[in-house]
């Protein structure tokens, strides 16, 4: 459960302050969970695995990843080889945290491990940091919770207005999922910054063609800045390559973890790889860039 329970998180139904409560004060739940809760009585209990479920309504459009997909992201980061990118992440974000009270969004979460690098980094310097991690997918979130016990981890969609209150975060981390410019400049503080990481051209080029991986859409650096440009200012921009030599299950397992897994089925990936002689070669091409809001002063 989280380790810092002074978030400055904002109910779905009402927008008042949630807060954590005593989840055994009305018995139903187990000992040891909690609950987070606001004055006008709208409680939420943590799940078994530790995150909490804040969607309320009619649901969300957006495709959740499956706990195939989660699992297969979850072997594969777990074996590090995309280590020196969250590594750039933790260098791009633990300067720019304030030095008391910092607050950390990593939205699009995930199964946690770029946060996890990110929190141990900012530790490593003495920066402690409170975390919130926000994804879809609930599969995600199990594995986030348990890898990351000291963040709050919320299911929930990055479309709908974010449960958190104005000017209130240090920094937000979105690594490969989606955007919401406006929310994202009102949680950040002045100071703050947004850190996006997306895949430039050619990425993971070699297995994409084996596996059918989806390939990069045309434009996509374009839109982005243009999704961008309202709410933000580009500060900085870098590359990050690491090539790869991978077994034929680490291959299948980095196709399927990405979009790839909700039009193709593992196996059909695994059979398209049982004939590649290993290593299997390849290079992972990001772009890391860091934004700062836009007109602060005027805000």
């Amino acid at each position: 459960m989280p380790t810092s329970t002074d978030l400055p998180l904002l109910c779905p139904v009402c927008s008042g302050q949630l807060v954590f409560s005593d989840a055994n004060a009305g018995g139903s739940t187990a000992p040891g969970q909690h609950r987070l809760a606001c004055t006008s009585g709208h409680s939420f209990d943590a799940a078994r695995q530790g995150y909490f479920n804040l969607l309320v309504g009619k649901g969300t459009a957006f495709e959740a990843d499956t706990a195939g997909m989660v699992e297969a992201r979850f072997n594969f980061l777990g074996h590090a080889h995309y280590r020196r990118l969250a590594e750039a992440v933790a260098a791009a974000v633990v300067p720019c945290i304030s030095e008391e009270r910092a607050v950390v969004l990593d939205s699009g979460t995930g199964t946690g491990h770029y946060l996890r690098v990110l929190l141990d980094t900012a530790a490593a310097q003495g920066r402690p940091v409170s975390a919130v991690g926000l994804d879809i997918s609930k599969f995600a979130l199990r594995r986030a919770a348990r890898l990351n016990p000291e963040a709050v981890n919320l299911v929930w969609d990055v479309w709908q207005p974010l449960p958190l209150a104005n000017r209130s975060v240090d920094a937000v981390t979105v690594v490969f999922a989606p955007r919401n410019p406006p929310e994202f400049a009102r949680v950040l503080r002045p100071t703050g910054r947004l850190v996006v990481v997306t895949p430039r051209d050619g990425h993971l080029a070699e297995i994409a063609a084996m596996t059918g991986m989806l390939a990069i859409e045309e434009g996509k650096d374009v839109r982005l800045a243009a999704a961008m440009g309202r709410h933000f200012d580009l500060e900085a921009s870098s590359d990050v390559d690491i090539p790869l030599a991978l077994t034929r299950p680490e291959a299948a397992d980095l196709a399927f973890m990405g979009p790839a897994g909700h039009h193709l089925e593992r196996r059909e990936i695994v059979e398209r790889l049982e004939d590649r002689a290993e290593p299997v070669r390849t290079e992972a091409k990001f772009r890391l860039l860091v934004f700062r809001p836009k007109n602060v002063a005027a805000a």
